[in-house]
């Protein structure tokens, strides 16, 4: 008797351990608590907001575009009062980055316009440039540029070469060359599904950003309301469902320099388009 007593103990005092054990070695591994965002609510003006960057990982200024309005959007962090800048028609923007003071914004279709950022500072921007080929016909939502080296990340959300439930393409442009891709990369859709367990619907990207302190790629997803982590290479390291509560609808996605996550959703019937941030729990 006093040997199964001791054995039921032993045993207790093991699960337990090794409960405790396995939650800080998650707490250890995830970068960022995904439930405890510091949130901003949008304007009325970017109640479809649907992308955000940063110049240079500079968070003073918050640049951002929204779905309906060909206008380059700037804020200053928890100040509601917006500044804009038109450069196109009434169109399906959904993302925007800045390279080498450059805007650089994507339309659904493929289509990039381009205008120095020197004119955000103006009501509406000259010199804009429409690039109607540079990317093959499909469906896009993601877009990261790369300052160090000039090139912009693009990712297919529904193209007719991918198979949504099997692999995504991405394509790497360089602005020396705007007829055609540099290069492609893929995400493997069944590296999603082994930590998930399942992808409905195919996994169906909506922003892209690389951490500029681990150089890791992280993609979001609104319709499967995934978030992922790729390496350098684009192999999947994590996946994590996001908690529908908080993120409506999430189309945005970018990092400053100190590392802190932005992710921006369009706003429903309850609830302001808003950004919510989540600063680095390592350090």
């Amino acid at each position: 008797m006093k040997i199964k007593i001791l054995l039921n103990i032993f045993l207790a005092i093991f699960l337990l351990t090794g409960c405790n054990a396995t939650e800080k070695k998650d707490t250890v591994n995830q970068e960022y608590d995904l439930e405890k965002p510091e949130k901003f609510n949008m304007p009325e003006s970017l109640f479809e907001i649907s992308g955000i960057t940063f110049n240079q990982g500079k968070n003073d200024t918050v640049y951002a575009i929204e779905d309906e309005d060909g206008k380059l959007f700037r804020l200053a962090w928890h100040v509601i009062k917006q500044y804009h800048t038109k450069f196109s028609k009434k169109g399906d923007y959904e993302d925007l980055c800045i390279v080498r003071d450059k805007v650089y914004v994507l339309k659904s279709n493929g289509v990039i316009f381009t205008f120095p950022l020197s004119e955000a500072v103006f009501e509406e921007a000259e010199n804009v440039i429409e690039l109607k080929k540079w990317l093959p016909k499909g469906e896009y939502e993601g877009m990261y540029g790369e300052e160090a080296t000039g090139d912009l990340y693009v990712l297919c959300k529904n193209c007719p070469s991918d198979d949504s439930k099997k692999s995504v393409t991405g394509y790497v442009l360089n602005p020396s060359d705007t007829t055609k891709a540099v290069s492609t990369f893929a995400i493997d859709v069944d590296e999603i599904k082994a930590i998930t367990g399942k992808v409905s619907r195919g996994f169906r990207p909506s922003g892209i950003a690389k951490n500029p302190l681990t150089g890791e790629w992280y993609m979001i997803s609104a319709v499967n309301k995934l978030l992922i982590v790729t390496d350098k290479n684009w192999k999947v390291k994590s996946a994590f469902t996001l908690n529908g509560n908080l993120f409506i609808q999430p189309e945005g996605i970018a990092f400053d320099k100190e590392g802190s996550l932005y992710i921006s959703s369009e706003g429903d019937d309850l609830f302001a388009g808003n950004i919510l941030k989540f600063k680095r729990l390592r350090r």
